[in-house]
């Protein structure tokens, strides 16, 4: 039943979620991971929230 569960999630995940692969430096992983850590937020969650403010903060500036 695991490796049903986990096609079946795969599967959803492959219709919905565009996947974007991201590479830092040695060391970097940690580091972000505890400062979304410690905002309660799930690397990925951080990650996400980090990219649409950056990209409001850019378009306010091209305004």
């Amino acid at each position: 039943m695991g490796k049903t569960s986990a096609a079946v999630k795969n599967r959803y995940a492959a219709k919905v979620y565009d996947r974007i692969n991201l590479i830092v430096k040695k060391g970097q992983k940690e580091v972000i991971q505890a400062h979304a850590q410690k905002r309660n937020e799930s690397l990925n969650g951080f990650i996400n929230r980090a990219i649409e403010e950056a990209m409001q903060r850019d378009d306010k500036k091209e305004s």
